[in-house]
């Protein structure tokens, strides 16, 4: 069950969610936009070493470069491109409450997608929202920080998580700031 523009007034007033920057012009029916932060992450490949895999039982550090924008600034999302960002906003849920960060429409429909598969966000998770963009366009997408680009639909669990993100073991993403490249190298196999 999705919570209303209504409920998730209340459970920010209550404090079992927050989102910070708030801005409540942001806020939809049954979510809540979220806006592109000014950080982004590109993973680069050597010209010489085209083929060098991404394996995810390392840290990938090396193959990734990193752009700040400053106020004002625009990057190019070329078509095929992937690369991170993140939202401005931060996200903090209690342990009653997971989210599911998804497109705007708006943006889907130019080509736009921001996330592969990492949109459900945990029960006692905080951080900004790492974003992971792609451009099915044929042509390249300006991107712009404060850009509207994402939505977050908040859903009340039944009962509160045990033990929520943040609390448990392997909780890598948790506080994370600006584009926060794959963590995977830290998991036990």
């Amino acid at each position: 069950m999705l919570m209303s523009d209504e409920d998730i007034r209340a459970a920010r007033h209550i404090g079992w969610i927050d989102i910070e920057p708030y801005d409540p012009d942001m806020l939809q029916p049954a979510s809540i936009d979220v806006r592109l932060g000014n950080h982004f992450v590109e993973y680069i490949i050597p010209i010489n070493d085209a083929l060098t895999p991404i394996d995810p039982e390392l840290d990938t550090a090396k193959l990734h470069s990193t752009t700040v924008l400053p106020e004002g600034g625009s990057i190019l999302l070329w078509p095929g491109q992937f690369m991170l960002a993140h939202t401005m906003e931060t996200i903090t849920l209690g342990n009653r409450h997971a989210a599911r960060l998804d497109g705007r429409s708006s943006y889907g429909r130019l080509g736009l997608i921001v996330h592969s598969t990492a949109g459900f966000i945990d029960p006692g998770f905080t951080g900004q929202i790492t974003l992971e963009l792609s451009n099915l366009a044929p042509n390249p997408i300006i991107l712009r920080p404060g850009m509207r680009v994402a939505q977050i639909c908040f859903t009340p669990m039944i009962s509160a998580s045990k033990n929520p993100y943040g609390i448990r073991e392997g909780s890598k993403y948790q506080g994370q700031r600006n584009a926060t490249p794959s963590l995977a190298y830290r998991d036990k196999w």
